[in-house]
């Protein structure tokens, strides 16, 4: 399984990882809604509060987890959502590479220990999404930054707790039964990559 390692076990170490203006100045939108996103986003790279859950906006990161021998993803039952989506959440501030943030918050809801990016360190959408209001917070939006992770041990995969059940899926069946146009693009865009990719060798 080849990918970018930002444990500083290989690939690229955690100091070259680009930070938040770098991974968003390189990224090239797709759509004409991603361009509009991105433009709303790009300021956010030089605030010290950008991952501030008081801010309207403020930005989070998530992933896409993919075994790609299997072509299948790994999708989380969000409780508050009722839906079925990629792992992810907010930062900590001073962090740099919302990449990091992405792959803590997997390793966290999965118990996944060996996800590296794939087939980069890059971005693969960038999208901002309304949050509604709840009890706790007003209504605000997220930045969300999305990325790809691979594993090569799919079946450790375990919920964080009960209510937090994950699942993986044929990437066509994800992508049939996603709710969200944000995920349906975001499953497109894996699909591509992994089409790019060649077909991968079976797993004994």
């Amino acid at each position: 399984m080849a990918g970018t390692d930002v444990r500083g076990t290989g690939g690229t170490a955690p100091g070259a990882l680009p930070t938040l203006a770098g991974l968003l100045a390189g990224h090239r939108p797709r759509t004409a809604r991603e361009a509009a996103d991105l433009a709303r986003i790009a300021p956010l790279a030089g605030a010290a509060d950008r991952y501030d859950r008081g801010r309207p906006l403020h930005v989070t990161a998530s992933a896409l987890i993919v075994d790609p021998a299997r072509r299948e993803v790994l999708l989380r039952w969000h409780e508050r959502q009722q839906d079925w989506l990629q792992v992810g959440g907010h930062g900590d501030p001073g962090e740099e590479f919302p990449g990091a943030v992405a792959l803590r918050e997997a390793e966290e809801e999965t118990g996944l220990a060996d996800l590296v990016f794939w087939p980069s360190a890059g971005l693969l959408h960038v999208v901002v999404l309304p949050v509604p209001a709840s009890d706790r917070e007003p209504a605000h939006e997220h930045a969300d930054l999305r990325f790809v992770l691979a594993t090569g041990t799919p079946g450790a995969a375990r919920p964080e707790r009960p209510g937090a059940r994950v699942r993986w899926l044929p990437l066509a069946r994800a992508a049939a039964e996603a709710r969200g146009e944000a995920l349906q693009e975001s499953l497109a865009r894996l699909d591509t990559l992994l089409a790019d990719g060649g077909p991968a060798a079976p797993r004994d």
